[in-house]
Protein backbone atom coordinates (compact mmCIF):
# COMPACT_ATOMS: atom_id res chain seq x y z
CA UNK A 1 0.00 0.00 0.00
CA UNK A 2 1.45 3.14 -0.95
CA UNK A 3 1.96 5.70 2.11
CA UNK A 4 0.50 9.45 1.18
CA UNK A 5 3.00 11.58 1.22
CA UNK A 6 1.74 13.99 4.50
CA UNK A 7 1.60 10.79 6.34
CA UNK A 8 4.98 9.81 5.65
CA UNK A 9 6.40 13.36 5.87
CA UNK A 10 5.31 13.04 9.34
CA UNK A 11 6.38 9.48 10.47
CA UNK A 12 9.64 10.78 9.23
CA UNK A 13 9.71 13.96 11.73
CA UNK A 14 8.87 11.67 15.14
CA UNK A 15 12.50 11.83 15.42
CA UNK A 16 14.09 15.17 15.80
CA UNK A 17 18.29 16.10 16.30
CA UNK A 18 18.80 19.08 18.10
CA UNK A 19 22.24 20.34 18.53
CA UNK A 20 22.99 20.83 22.20
CA UNK A 21 25.34 20.08 24.49
CA UNK A 22 28.59 18.14 23.65
CA UNK A 23 27.07 15.29 21.32
CA UNK A 24 23.53 16.53 20.25
CA UNK A 25 20.25 15.53 21.13
CA UNK A 26 17.84 13.02 19.52
CA UNK A 27 14.09 13.65 20.48
CA UNK A 28 11.67 11.08 19.74
CA UNK A 29 8.07 13.23 19.72
CA UNK A 30 4.93 11.14 20.21
CA UNK A 31 3.03 9.82 17.31
CA UNK A 32 -0.35 11.41 16.48
CA UNK A 33 0.56 15.13 15.44
CA UNK A 34 1.71 16.45 12.46
CA UNK A 35 5.21 18.45 12.65
CA UNK A 36 6.78 21.04 10.75
CA UNK A 37 10.77 22.15 11.70
CA UNK A 38 11.68 26.06 11.38
CA UNK A 39 14.78 26.18 10.84
CA UNK A 40 17.24 28.85 10.03
CA UNK A 41 18.91 29.78 7.06
CA UNK A 42 22.81 28.42 7.76
CA UNK A 43 25.74 29.68 7.07
CA UNK A 44 27.59 27.92 4.38
CA UNK A 45 31.25 25.47 5.77
CA UNK A 46 34.11 26.66 4.40
CA UNK A 47 37.51 24.38 3.52
CA UNK A 48 40.47 25.12 4.73
CA UNK A 49 39.56 26.74 7.41
CA UNK A 50 43.30 27.48 8.93
CA UNK A 51 44.19 29.15 5.89
CA UNK A 52 40.88 31.29 5.39
CA UNK A 53 41.41 32.56 9.55
CA UNK A 54 45.13 33.34 8.36
CA UNK A 55 43.53 35.34 5.25
CA UNK A 56 41.46 37.26 8.01
CA UNK A 57 44.51 38.70 9.97
CA UNK A 58 46.77 39.45 7.34
CA UNK A 59 44.03 41.64 5.39
CA UNK A 60 41.38 42.77 7.68
CA UNK A 61 38.27 44.96 6.51
CA UNK A 62 39.05 48.54 7.70
CA UNK A 63 42.65 47.81 9.72
CA UNK A 64 46.09 47.36 9.23
CA UNK A 65 47.15 43.61 9.56
CA UNK A 66 47.48 41.92 13.39
CA UNK A 67 51.01 42.27 13.22
CA UNK A 68 51.13 45.58 12.41
CA UNK A 69 48.93 46.41 15.11
CA UNK A 70 50.93 44.44 17.68
CA UNK A 71 54.04 45.84 16.98
CA UNK A 72 55.40 47.84 19.25
CA UNK A 73 53.17 47.08 21.85
CA UNK A 74 54.42 45.89 25.24
CA UNK A 75 51.09 43.69 26.15
CA UNK A 76 47.81 42.17 24.87
CA UNK A 77 44.23 41.42 26.18
CA UNK A 78 42.28 38.79 24.15
CA UNK A 79 38.10 38.56 25.62
CA UNK A 80 36.85 35.13 24.45
CA UNK A 81 33.24 33.73 25.05
CA UNK A 82 32.28 31.51 28.13
CA UNK A 83 31.47 28.22 27.22
CA UNK A 84 27.81 28.94 26.59
CA UNK A 85 28.92 30.61 23.21
CA UNK A 86 30.23 27.68 20.68
CA UNK A 87 33.38 30.07 19.16
CA UNK A 88 35.59 27.77 17.15
CA UNK A 89 38.31 29.15 19.66
CA UNK A 90 40.68 26.42 18.82
CA UNK A 91 40.85 27.53 15.17
CA UNK A 92 40.99 31.26 15.73
CA UNK A 93 43.18 31.44 19.15
CA UNK A 94 46.39 29.60 17.86
CA UNK A 95 46.84 31.97 15.05
CA UNK A 96 46.48 35.27 16.74
CA UNK A 97 48.71 34.20 19.32
CA UNK A 98 51.48 33.11 16.59
CA UNK A 99 51.20 36.97 15.45
CA UNK A 100 51.25 38.47 18.70
CA UNK A 101 54.56 36.36 19.26
CA UNK A 102 55.83 37.35 15.95
CA UNK A 103 55.26 40.84 16.56
CA UNK A 104 57.51 40.86 19.56
CA UNK A 105 54.34 40.35 22.89
CA UNK A 106 55.74 37.83 25.09
CA UNK A 107 53.67 35.37 26.01
CA UNK A 108 53.74 36.27 29.95
CA UNK A 109 52.68 39.84 28.32
CA UNK A 110 49.37 37.84 26.62
CA UNK A 111 45.70 37.58 28.70
CA UNK A 112 43.11 35.44 27.47
CA UNK A 113 40.03 36.69 29.33
CA UNK A 114 36.64 34.85 29.85
CA UNK A 115 34.02 37.38 29.34
CA UNK A 116 31.49 35.64 31.45
CA UNK A 117 29.56 39.14 32.04
CA UNK A 118 27.31 38.06 34.63
CA UNK A 119 27.79 33.86 34.15
CA UNK A 120 29.65 31.97 36.77
CA UNK A 121 33.02 31.71 36.03
CA UNK A 122 34.34 28.82 34.03
CA UNK A 123 35.95 25.75 35.28
CA UNK A 124 39.33 24.45 34.15
CA UNK A 125 37.62 21.84 32.33
CA UNK A 126 35.63 24.21 31.13
CA UNK A 127 38.79 26.67 29.99
CA UNK A 128 40.61 23.99 28.44
CA UNK A 129 37.47 23.40 26.51
CA UNK A 130 36.97 27.05 25.42
CA UNK A 131 40.76 27.93 24.75
CA UNK A 132 42.09 24.40 23.94
CA UNK A 133 44.41 22.47 25.41
CA UNK A 134 47.69 23.73 24.16
CA UNK A 135 46.65 27.10 24.87
CA UNK A 136 45.35 26.64 28.54
CA UNK A 137 48.20 25.13 29.36
CA UNK A 138 51.03 27.91 27.78
CA UNK A 139 48.91 31.21 28.45
CA UNK A 140 47.71 33.02 31.21
CA UNK A 141 43.61 32.60 31.21
CA UNK A 142 41.73 34.00 33.67
CA UNK A 143 37.72 34.64 34.55
CA UNK A 144 36.11 38.19 34.68
CA UNK A 145 34.39 39.24 37.57
CA UNK A 146 31.63 41.38 37.27
CA UNK A 147 30.64 41.26 40.70
CA UNK A 148 33.82 42.71 42.13
CA UNK A 149 33.93 46.23 41.21
CA UNK A 150 37.37 47.18 42.76
CA UNK A 151 38.53 44.93 39.39
CA UNK A 152 37.32 47.46 36.83
CA UNK A 153 38.03 50.51 35.88
CA UNK A 154 35.63 53.51 35.57
CA UNK A 155 35.91 54.76 32.31
CA UNK A 156 33.21 57.43 32.72
CA UNK A 157 29.69 57.42 31.60
CA UNK A 158 27.71 57.23 28.01
CA UNK A 159 25.62 60.19 26.85
CA UNK A 160 22.82 58.29 27.62
CA UNK A 161 23.90 58.30 31.45
CA UNK A 162 25.25 54.73 31.66
CA UNK A 163 28.50 54.13 34.32
CA UNK A 164 31.09 52.29 32.18
CA UNK A 165 33.02 50.32 34.11
CA UNK A 166 35.57 47.46 32.66
CA UNK A 167 37.78 44.93 33.95
CA UNK A 168 41.09 46.47 34.29
CA UNK A 169 43.59 44.47 33.35
CA UNK A 170 41.64 44.11 29.97
CA UNK A 171 42.09 48.16 30.01
CA UNK A 172 45.29 48.37 31.36
CA UNK A 173 46.79 46.09 28.01
CA UNK A 174 48.29 48.13 25.48
CA UNK A 175 46.09 46.10 23.02
CA UNK A 176 42.51 44.23 23.02
CA UNK A 177 41.45 41.98 21.09
CA UNK A 178 37.71 40.16 20.73
CA UNK A 179 37.62 36.56 19.70
CA UNK A 180 33.57 35.96 19.09
CA UNK A 181 30.70 35.15 17.27
CA UNK A 182 27.23 35.97 15.21
CA UNK A 183 23.49 34.87 16.00
CA UNK A 184 20.45 36.42 16.49
CA UNK A 185 20.19 38.41 19.52
CA UNK A 186 17.12 39.50 21.28
CA UNK A 187 17.81 42.68 22.20
CA UNK A 188 21.20 43.82 20.58
CA UNK A 189 20.49 42.52 16.54
CA UNK A 190 23.78 40.86 16.62
CA UNK A 191 26.42 39.99 19.16
CA UNK A 192 29.83 39.81 18.24
CA UNK A 193 32.82 42.45 18.73
CA UNK A 194 31.50 44.70 20.92
CA UNK A 195 29.58 42.30 23.29
CA UNK A 196 33.17 40.70 24.29
CA UNK A 197 33.60 44.10 26.26
CA UNK A 198 30.58 45.21 27.29
CA UNK A 199 28.66 43.05 28.68
CA UNK A 200 31.52 40.43 28.58
CA UNK A 201 34.01 42.13 30.52
CA UNK A 202 31.73 45.16 32.27
CA UNK A 203 31.14 44.77 36.26
CA UNK A 204 27.13 44.44 37.49
CA UNK A 205 27.20 47.98 37.91
CA UNK A 206 27.22 48.82 33.85
CA UNK A 207 25.56 44.99 33.20
CA UNK A 208 22.28 45.81 34.94
CA UNK A 209 21.44 49.55 33.17
CA UNK A 210 22.15 47.55 29.34
CA UNK A 211 19.91 44.92 30.95
CA UNK A 212 17.22 47.19 32.27
CA UNK A 213 13.80 48.17 30.70
CA UNK A 214 15.48 51.26 29.38
CA UNK A 215 16.76 49.00 26.30
CA UNK A 216 14.33 45.90 26.72
CA UNK A 217 11.50 48.17 26.54
CA UNK A 218 12.05 50.20 23.72
CA UNK A 219 10.94 48.62 20.45
CA UNK A 220 14.60 49.14 18.79
CA UNK A 221 16.20 46.85 20.73
CA UNK A 222 15.35 43.97 19.51
CA UNK A 223 16.48 40.96 16.98
CA UNK A 224 18.35 40.52 13.76
CA UNK A 225 17.97 44.40 13.48
CA UNK A 226 21.04 47.30 14.16
CA UNK A 227 19.43 50.17 12.56
CA UNK A 228 18.84 52.92 15.22
CA UNK A 229 18.50 50.06 17.95
CA UNK A 230 19.95 52.21 21.31
CA UNK A 231 21.65 49.21 22.96
CA UNK A 232 23.61 48.48 19.64
CA UNK A 233 24.87 51.98 19.55
CA UNK A 234 25.34 52.01 23.73
CA UNK A 235 27.66 49.28 23.36
CA UNK A 236 29.22 50.84 20.20
CA UNK A 237 29.69 53.94 22.30
CA UNK A 238 31.37 51.69 25.40
CA UNK A 239 34.12 50.00 23.37
CA UNK A 240 35.17 53.36 21.78
CA UNK A 241 35.76 54.08 25.70
CA UNK A 242 37.45 51.18 26.68
CA UNK A 243 39.29 51.26 22.93
CA UNK A 244 38.68 48.02 21.02
CA UNK A 245 41.21 47.34 18.62
CA UNK A 246 41.25 44.37 16.75
CA UNK A 247 37.86 41.59 16.33
CA UNK A 248 38.08 38.36 14.74
CA UNK A 249 34.22 36.99 14.43
CA UNK A 250 32.56 34.24 12.66
CA UNK A 251 29.12 32.83 12.26
CA UNK A 252 28.99 29.19 12.23
CA UNK A 253 27.30 26.57 10.06
CA UNK A 254 24.89 23.92 10.87
CA UNK A 255 26.39 20.66 12.05
CA UNK A 256 24.65 17.30 12.74
CA UNK A 257 22.84 18.29 15.94
CA UNK A 258 26.69 18.72 17.59
CA UNK A 259 27.74 21.68 19.00
CA UNK A 260 29.07 23.85 15.85
CA UNK A 261 32.69 23.99 16.79
CA UNK A 262 33.30 20.58 17.49
CA UNK A 263 33.24 20.61 13.71
CA UNK A 264 35.33 23.74 13.34
CA UNK A 265 31.70 24.69 11.18
CA UNK A 266 32.49 28.80 10.41
CA UNK A 267 31.71 30.91 7.91
CA UNK A 268 34.11 34.47 6.81
CA UNK A 269 36.17 34.96 9.33
CA UNK A 270 36.46 38.49 9.36
CA UNK A 271 38.50 41.85 11.27
CA UNK A 272 39.00 45.09 12.00
CA UNK A 273 37.72 47.86 14.22
CA UNK A 274 35.58 48.72 11.47
CA UNK A 275 31.62 49.70 11.70
CA UNK A 276 30.54 46.14 9.34
CA UNK A 277 33.06 44.17 11.87
CA UNK A 278 31.92 45.54 15.58
CA UNK A 279 28.45 45.42 14.69
CA UNK A 280 29.31 41.59 14.19
CA UNK A 281 27.73 40.88 10.98
CA UNK A 282 29.08 39.17 8.43
CA UNK A 283 29.99 40.89 4.81
CA UNK A 284 30.60 39.99 1.34
CA UNK A 285 32.77 37.33 0.57
CA UNK A 286 35.26 40.19 -0.90
CA UNK A 287 34.79 41.76 3.11
CA UNK A 288 36.16 38.66 4.87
Amino acid sequence: MEIPADLFWRIQRMRVDLAFGQNGLTVNLPEGFYYRVLEARSAIPLEKMEEVVRLALDAPTASPPLRELARGKPSAAISVCDITRPVPNRLILPAILSDLEAAGIPRDKVTIFIATGLHRPATPTEIREICGEDVAARYHIVNHNARALAEHRHLGSTASGTPVYIDERFVSADLHITVGFIEPHLMLGFPGGRKLVAPGLAAQETIKVLHSPKFMRDPLSCEGSIDDNPLHLELLEIVRMARHDFLVDVALARGTGQRPNRGGLCRRPYTGASRRGSMGIPGDAGNA
